[in-house]
C-alpha cells in the first residue's frame, strides 16, 4: 500500500521541478532526503515537504519507515496566474505565473 502526499498549487513552474524529481525517483527515503538537502534548486524545498508528509502518513499507518522507497514522484501543471506587464507606447505583455501539483508516494520495499 503506497502512502502519498500532494502539494497543490506550488508557486513554481513544473519545468523547474521535474529535473529534481528525476533525481529521487526510485531511491530510498533517507537517500532521497540527503539528495534534496544538498540540492541548490528551489524546487527541492517543495519536494522535501511533500516527501516528509508522505513518510509521516506511512508512519501513522505503522509502516516500517526504514524500508520506505520513493515509488511515485510526479509533477503536474496547476492553474496559471495571468498577469500583465506594462510596456512602452501603451502596450501590455502577458506574464504567465505557472503553478505545480507535486505528488510524492512512498511504499515499503518488498
Amino acid at each position: 500500500m503506497a502512502f502519498e502526499n500532494t502539494h497543490y498549487g506550488a508557486r513554481i513552474s513544473p519545468t523547474k521541478v521535474r529535473p529534481v524529481m528525476n533525481l529521487i525517483r526510485g531511491k530510498r527515503v533517507e537517500e532521497a532526503l540527503s539528495i534534496l538537502r544538498l540540492s541548490k534548486k528551489r524546487a527541492a524545498v517543495y519536494i522535501t515537504g511533500s516527501l516528509r508528509a508522505a513518510v509521516a502518513n506511512a508512519d501513522q499507518a505503522e509502516a516500517d519507515v526504514r524500508r520506505l522507497v520513493v515509488t511515485d514522484a510526479r509533477v503536474d501543471q496547476g492553474p496559471t496566474l495571468k498577469r500583465w506587464q506594462p510596456k512602452d507606447r501603451g502596450r501590455a505583455h502577458p506574464i504567465m505565473k505557472r503553478t505545480s501539483h507535486i505528488t510524492v508516494a512512498v511504499d515499503q520495499k518488498k
